[in-house]
């Protein structure tokens, strides 16, 4: 592929912290005006014979379906016309279900611009499903020598109109191809329709859904296939916990077979004698505590009360209320404070820059909120970890923080009042360490349960008086490929 790849940054200051309301305005400029649609189609539009045998391919789940031979034979029978190659193949995965009452609308957009079998509702057809049977399309044409497959696979990026969760489904699915060496790996740029927005925020997709979306949309497109590419880590996370527990895990967390620990860091005590095990794989943070208990119940709250998710200005307006009944400004009086610092149930391992052993961390007493930052948004734009100057980094043995530096910024927040100002950066959060690699350990003693979350999906998390829980977290070998809109 001729992208280009540019050094790489966590994103700057100005594109994290860019508010939703500046990010709408900026989307009823008249950059997308020139773009003519059909000079457009012409650039992303893929021949019909590949847009149908992939959608056959896919509904089929075979390769080797009839439809799809036939489409193929028939586009290279004696005389046809010859394939026009695209010059920036594109493919949607759109989560219509996302931006409110925009996503069928701007679905039906996409669709006319680029022609239906390349918008892909995930309602109906999953990433992973597009990777084993509709890229293979691809593959399986250009191994019979089809040029114009050939170059469509090398040259096809990929447009994810949806928020963060979605972006990470995407991602990780296009991941794996890199695991079965089908490369090279689509470039994912991105149309936010979520509340936060942070993924599409720190590659210069903006924060929001714009307000002239109709002309946006367009120039949007056009750059998604042609301006150059940076790298993202994501980060694998393991749980350990004593088996026989129920625990409602959400999306982004599996069960697997049983997986060990890193055997550099042994364990001090007796494990129990059979454990379960799930794992997931996040790109923006990984928290435990006050923050991920709000989101819980937040996320309850919406599913029991659909009506209230009208769009990310409402979301934002009843996450707002909503934790403030939940203990994050004021633990209820009836409640043990001190059982509320995560200091009594956690121990924090990590690896440091530039150290290849285990070392343990303190807990600061007055932490509520432990969060392993990779990227400089979170929170709807904000950048918590700060911009920490020359001399403070030394000082700490820290580095300057980027999306594929292969570090993780951890950092504390204490009572809603301090998480707030941390918030609207009028001070940074209690910075704790910046790691490559994490191991959580967890004790229950007078807690029942934690709270957690991966990329804004929250779980609880069960733990036990006896045996302790793990939560391993270590960076996936392979970088995701993003388009850079910045």
């Amino acid at each position: 592929m001729s992208s280009l790849v540019v050094p790489t940054r966590g994103g700057s200051s100005t594109a994290s912290g860019r508010s939703s309301i500046i990010d709408s305005i900026r989307g009823c400029t008249f950059s997308g005006v020139m773009i003519h649609k059909e000079e457009l189609k012409k650039k992303i539009m893929m021949p019909e014979y590949l847009r149908l045998s992939m959608k056959e391919a896919i509904q089929a789940k075979d390769v080797e379906a009839d439809t799809v031979t036939q489409l193929y034979e028939t586009a290279h029978t004696a005389g046809a016309e010859p394939p026009q190659l695209p010059e920036s193949p594109l493919v949607v995965f759109i989560n219509s279900k996302s931006g409110g009452r925009h996503g069928p609308k701007l679905k039906a957009r996409l669709q006319a611009l680029m022609g239906e079998e390349q918008v892909f509702d995930l309602s109906s057809v999953k990433p992973n499903e597009f990777v084993q049977y509709g890229l293979a399309c691809l593959e399986k044409f250009a191994s019979l020598g089809d040029t114009c497959a050939k170059e469509t696979r090398e040259k096809l990026r990929v447009v994810v109109a949806g928020g963060d969760g979605t972006v990470g489904w995407v991602l990780g699915c296009l991941g794996e191809l890199n695991k079965q060496g089908r490369l090279p790996v689509p470039p994912a740029g991105i149309i936010p329709l979520g509340t936060g927005n942070d993924l599409s925020r720190s590659f210069g997709w903006g924060g929001s859904f714009p307000y002239n979306w109709k002309s946006a949309i367009k120039r949007t497109l056009d750059r998604i296939g042609n301006d150059p590419t940076r790298c993202l880590d994501s980060w694998h996370v393991l749980v350990t916990m004593p088996a026989g527990a129920d625990m409602e895990t959400p999306y982004s967390l599996k069960a697997t077979e049983e997986t060990p620990l890193d055997q550099g860091l042994e364990v001090e005590g007796e494990l129990p004698e059979k454990v379960s095990c799930y794992q997931g794989v996040f790109y923006n943070y990984f928290s435990i505590g006050m923050d991920a208990r709000v989101a819980y119940g937040f996320h309850h709250l919406r599913n029991k009360k659909p009506y209230l998710a009208q769009g990310p200005v409402s979301n934002k307006l009843i996450y707002s209320g909503y934790s403030c009944t939940q203990g994050w400004f004021c633990t209820p009086c009836t409640s043990d404070p001190g059982l509320r610092g995560l200091k009594n149930i956690l121990r924090i391992y990590i690896k440091k820059v530039n150290c290849s052993g285990w070392e343990q961390i303190p807990v600061p007493s007055s932490v509520r909120a432990i969060v392993a930052l990779n990227l400089p948004s979170y929170g709807s734009g904000r950048n918590p970890w700060g911009h920490l100057k020359p001399k403070y980094l030394e000082k700490r043995g820290f580095v300057e923080a980027h999306a594929d530096d292969g570090f993780l910024e951890i950092f504390g927040l204490k009572q809603g009042w301090h998480a707030s100002m941390v918030m609207v950066d009028l001070i940074s959060a209690k910075h704790i360490a910046q790691a490559m690699a994490i191991r959580f350990e967890l004790r229950g003693g007078a807690w029942k349960k934690a709270y957690m979350q991966m990329d804004g999906e929250p779980w609880k998390q069960p733990m036990n008086k006896e045996f302790s829980t793990f939560i391993e977290v270590k960076r996936v070998p392979f970088r995701s490929t993003m388009v850079n809109g910045q």
